[in-house]
């Protein structure tokens, strides 16, 4: 039998800095019922909805997930939660939007998120948590994905969903927090209960943060690494003021706590032996990200 490719990143060391998927703008739709690997178009989704939500994924452009409930548990009525928002750093926010029935959605306008206007919803005060759980899509996501929602839901609640496919297989058990961006990977039910605990708190658990997915992966992986070696925890205490790319290397500019100016300079290397990144996909070579120079100012 295969190996699953989360086990085999696990078995390697993996580092999984650097890998969040990009993200400025969110749709998320209740979606109770079986996921197929495209999850729009393999659900019981009716498909002018299906099209609405992929034409809005083009042209926002924006991350479409459906979302359930953790235990499958389906919503009584008609009634589907919507949230729409960016998390286009620092100005992130996440609206709901009340539906009545998903058909609602074709009555929508949301031409306003593309520049990270209100949609007219209802301001979303306290972090959502989506852990990927489409196994159809990848194995690894519903073995590893699916201890972690159920300890979520016993943590927060109503605020954890269980959510289609993320990206990062291999880094499953996956979290994405909302509206901050902020991934989390390789988490089972103890170390997503502490990631959980770290956010709520408005700090970084750093040794398993992915990043932030509206930075690029590079700068993704700066922050990561930045964090790593002078200890910053804030979610918001380390901001991203520029950014400089030659071929192989990126120097990032922070403000960091205190206004202070921090400038990062990290390497990226190709050079490593192809991997799996998924259960079904063929091998590939995955970037590695060194910090090789650092300046406080």
């Amino acid at each position: 039998m295969k190996e699953l490719c989360a086990s085999t990143a696990r078995a390697r060391g993996e580092p999984v800095l650097g890998t969040a998927s990009r993200a400025r703008r969110w749709i998320l739709l209740e979606q109770p019922g079986p996921w197929g690997v495209d999850a729009l178009r393999e659900s019981d989704l009716p498909g002018p909805v299906a099209d609405r939500l992929a034409t809005w994924a083009r042209e926002l452009p924006a991350r479409i997930l459906l979302l359930r409930r953790p235990e499958r548990e389906r919503p009584v009525g008609t009634e589907r939660a919507l949230y729409v928002g960016s998390s286009r750093a620092p100005d992130h926010w996440l609206e709901s939007v009340a539906l009545g029935h998903v058909d609602e959605v074709l009555d929508l306008d949301l031409s306003g998120l593309h520049d990270g206007h209100t949609v007219g919803g209802v301001r979303v005060v306290d972090p959502l948590y989506l852990v990927c759980t489409n196994g159809k899509h990848d194995p690894c996501c519903a073995k590893y994905g699916l201890p972690v929602a159920r300890a979520l839901r016993d943590l927060v609640g109503a605020r954890v969903w269980e959510c289609s496919h993320v990206g990062g297989d291999r880094f499953a058990g996956n979290v994405v927090c909302l509206p901050d961006g902020l991934f989390y990977g390789r988490l089972d039910a103890e170390t997503a209960r502490a990631v959980v605990a770290a956010h709520e708190g408005g700090r970084v658990a750093v040794p398993y943060y992915r990043g932030r997915s509206s930075y690029p992966f590079a700068v993704q992986a700066a922050d990561v690494l930045v964090r790593e070696r002078l200890g910053i925890q804030g979610i918001d205490a380390l901001q991203v003021v520029g950014v400089e790319r030659d071929a192989d290397r990126v120097r990032v500019y922070f403000r960091g706590p205190a206004a202070t100016r921090i400038d990062a300079e990290v390497a990226v290397r190709r050079d490593g032996a192809p991997v799996p990144l998924t259960c079904s996909g063929p091998p590939s070579v995955a970037p590695r990200y060194e910090l090789i120079a650092l300046h406080e100012a």
